[in-house]
């Protein structure tokens, strides 16, 4: 049997990161920039004022209260050119450009609000309120670096600096198939022998959580002609694609019976507990397919150990699965030797330190205990036992 590390990286090997593309700033969330960004302007381009108020001069602060007369308003986008000197105010808002001469702002809260004088009762040094020209961003500053996921904060960040395109690794588009006579939407009744599909609702929802842009196609029965014909049809419109079910020794083993014998898809006994069958190529010689075990535990561990990894490389990111944390466990643990295990857990932190506790079921059709977990115990090839209060690895799974 191949280690999970040997699999991993027979899988990545037959990968290659996405094309880069140039994509609308809304349309790039989600993406991977491929190039760094850089500031064209400084941020702040101009002296602004942080507050609605009165800008001013500090020297004229020394004494209060004060009165000065207000020679105008500035609004934020003011292109006007107004300055004071000394003994004068202007009226200011929140963004717009400071007034030459004035080296304050003092909020409305601190002064009567006249808009002819204004009487100011509490001062403050020079520089109060005021936003100065590239406290933020110098020009040429890089504001994101290539390689930068782009979520809310970084879109909003290229906004800032006047990109409306941007050159990014799309979203792989991954199509997940669940395979099998026995299923059935949910929603619909159930005959004897029957079980409504979760598999592929389940790995849709993970594909997209893992930066992918994820599509449930319906599934397919046991019939090796039919499923060709939808993996065929896919090849025009996946960057990714998963199967569940049907890659194991039994006689319905139809996703097995479709792909062997081609040479694009190489079916291994992985020495992990859940998981072990897998199956991974390059379909038609260039859309990777991951055959995942039909079992939900099965396929969802799978799921997060080598896909999740797999999507991160095609967008050009590190091949990383889900975040670790070491964390002390409550109960002994046993494991096969020669095979690592994965063990559904609570994981707790308390007083800056984790601890976990395994679930009581760990059968890869329990779906109950997967959904309670928000971590995975992985117990190495080597080690059987694991008393309670050891120190042990687990997977954070996403929240």
């Amino acid at each position: 049997m191949r280690t999970v590390e040997e699999h991993l990286r027979a899988v990545l090997s037959q990968l290659t990161p996405l094309p880069s593309l140039q994509m609308a700033l809304l349309e790039s969330a989600g993406t991977v920039l491929a190039e760094p960004v850089t500031a064209p302007v400084s941020l702040p381009p101009f002296d602004n004022s942080a507050m609605d108020g009165y800008a001013v001069c500090a020297s004229d602060l020394a004494v209060l209260p004060v009165t000065l007369p207000v020679v105008g308003d500035v609004a934020a986008g003011d292109g006007g050119v107004i300055g004071i000197r000394p003994g004068l105010a202007a009226r200011i808002m929140t963004g717009a450009p400071m007034p030459g001469g004035a080296d304050t702002v003092i909020p409305v809260e601190w002064t009567d609000g006249g808009a002819v004088s204004v009487t100011i009762r509490q001062g403050a040094a020079a520089g109060n309120y005021v936003r100065r020209a590239g406290e933020d961003v110098r020009a040429g500053d890089v504001v994101l670096p290539a390689g930068t996921r782009l979520g809310a904060p970084q879109l909003g960040m290229a906004a800032a600096v006047g990109r409306a395109h941007l050159m990014v690794r799309p979203r792989p588009r991954v199509v997940v198939l669940s395979t099998g006579d026995e299923l059935r939407d949910p929603g619909t009744k159930l005959a004897y022998g029957q079980i409504w599909d979760s598999n592929s609702f389940m790995l849709t929802t993970a594909v997209n959580e893992a930066g992918g842009k994820g599509f449930r196609q319906a599934f397919v029965g046991d019939d090796a002609s039919a499923v060709r014909e939808v993996l065929d049809d896919l090849l025009a419109r996946a960057d990714v694609i998963i199967t569940t079910g049907g890659v194991s020794m039994g006689v319905y083993d139809v996703v097995k019976e479709v792909l062997s014998g081609g040479g694009d898809v190489e079916f291994q006994k992985v020495a992990m507990r859940p998981g072990k069958p897998q199956g991974f190529g390059l379909l038609d010689g260039r859309c990777p397919i991951f055959t995942l075990p039909g079992n939900p535990v099965s396929a969802y561990v799978s799921f997060q150990v080598f896909v999740r990894p797999a999507l991160r490389h095609l967008q050009g990111l590190p091949a990383e699965g889900l975040p670790v944390v070491t964390a002390t466990c409550t109960e002994p643990l046993t494991s096969p030797d020669g095979i690592e295990q994965y063990l559904r857990a609570t994981l707790t932190f308390a007083d800056g330190v984790y601890s976990v506790r395994p679930a009581s079921a760990q059968g890869s059709h329990q779906m109950g205990a997967l959904a309670d977990a928000n971590g995975l115990i992985v117990l190495p090839r080597e080690v059987t036992e694991a008393p309670a209060g050891s120190r042990v690895r687990v997977l954070k799974l996403p929240s």
